[in-house]
């Protein structure tokens, strides 16, 4: 049984996750990267999420990314590792972390002791994390705490993000939506990025998109229609995901305790609010 209010770790990860997630729209990235000799933003990204693991075949990062076509992957890993290796990615991935946060929230908020709350609460919750069946958390974990604060955070978000989405995957193969599937039914629930965007960065063709529409309708889970729309029972299969991830990544929530979580929802929608307004996520990504 619960101790925490409702849904309490949803609307902690939608506060965190964003501060973790900016640094892959953040032009910073690309630029450290791009002096390790990356060009192509899949290099960039797979490199940059990956690098934890060590030099991995595509096999891995298909595996453990899930919505990304396998043939995107294997164009650019293993190559990748021949370009920098993993620890000069996780170097240039900090590096560029660093000055996207500072640019997103200024000196002010990186110096202050709401930051250094927020890495506190937050590497708090991740002490109750657990490896078993999580791999991109498991293989963040391993990696050393930074001692600057908003770095500290951004490292606790990075190891709450993969901790979820690690259980997330889960749900969604219990749930049988592959790995199309789950893209396009996440869109149609209206929460999703633009399809445009989505089959750019996945590496998907439109056929792909809706061959995966027409086997979800078959399914009695999407309308009929060019525009994704979810029926009844497609938007209840798809609460049942959430909710089936909300029930795996409870743990460093009940961990941190509903004072604490509230505390770092609070701080994050503050640090949030300000990155957003400062450009962290771009109108394309987001279908605004």
């Amino acid at each position: 049984m619960s101790t925490l209010p409702a849904r309490a770790e949803r609307r902690c990860h939608n506060a965190v996750n964003p501060l973790h997630s900016c640094l892959f729209f953040s032009p910073d990235l690309g630029a450290e990267l791009g002096k390790l000799g990356f060009e192509d933003p899949s290099a960039v990204y797979f490199a940059t999420r990956a690098a934890a693991f060590g030099p991995v075949g595509a096999g891995t990062v298909t595996a453990t990314f899930y919505n990304f076509n396998p043939a995107l992957v294997a164009e650019h890993v293993p190559a990748v590792w021949s370009v920098a290796s993993p620890e000069q990615v996780l170097g240039a991935r900090l590096r560029a972390a660093d000055t996207t946060l500072r640019r997103l929230l200024g000196e002010e908020i990186i110096a202050s002791d709401e930051m250094a709350e927020a890495a506190r609460l937050a590497l708090r919750a991740t002490e109750a994390c657990t490896p078993h069946a999580r791999p991109l958390y498991a293989a963040h974990a391993e990696l050393p705490v930074p001692d600057e604060p908003h770095l500290a955070f951004w490292h606790a978000a990075t190891l709450l993000r993969e901790h979820r989405g690690d259980a997330h995957l889960a749900a969604l193969l219990a749930a049988d939506l592959d790995p199309v599937e789950s893209l396009v039914s996440h869109t149609a629930t209206g929460k999703g990025m633009a399809i445009r965007w989505i089959l750019s960065s996945r590496g998907w063709r439109r056929t792909d998109w809706e061959a995966a529409s027409d086997r979800l309708r078959e399914r009695g889970l999407l309308v009929a229609g060019e525009e994704p729309a979810l029926t009844d029972a497609g938007t209840a299969l798809r609460a049942e995901v959430e909710e089936a991830t909300d029930r795996m990544d409870r743990a460093p929530y009940e961990h941190l305790g509903a004072e604490g979580v509230e505390r770092l929802t609070e701080l994050g929608r503050g640090f949030l609010f300000t990155a957003a307004s400062n450009g962290a996520f771009p109108a394309e990504a987001t279908g605004r």
